[in-house]
């Protein structure tokens, strides 16, 4: 295999994810971003904690769905990540009212 067919490789890997990413991220309420991953989640409790001086997040989620290309499973029952490194946690905006695009509604 060449450089040149692994990088192709990789690419249409990451263009696979993104797909699968806009097709599942509806379904979930929070993006949560650590210094490893990035998650979907739809529960999500962040906790600092304190130990010998040093302090550290612990993140659980629960129904969740993992940004990584070389993984074969990616939705994930229950998450615990431990971390000395900044996480973000964001909660998604839900649309009201999500209109199917279906060709019976068109030809009303």
């Amino acid at each position: 295999m060449s450089a040149e067919d692994l990088e192709n490789y990789e690419t249409e890997m990451e263009l696979q994810l993104y797909r699968e990413y806009r097709d599942v991220v509806s379904l979930f309420s929070y993006v949560v971003e650590t210094e490893r991953r990035f998650y979907l989640a739809n529960s999500v409790d962040l906790q600092v904690r304190t130990a010998d001086g040093e302090t550290y997040f612990e993140v659980n989620l629960h129904d969740a769905w993992v940004w990584d290309v070389y993984r074969p499973a990616r939705f994930v029952r229950d998450v615990r990540v431990v971390t000395f490194k900044d996480v973000n946690v964001e909660e998604l905006q839900k649309r009201d009212i999500e209109v199917p695009d279906t060709p019976e509604l068109r030809e009303r």
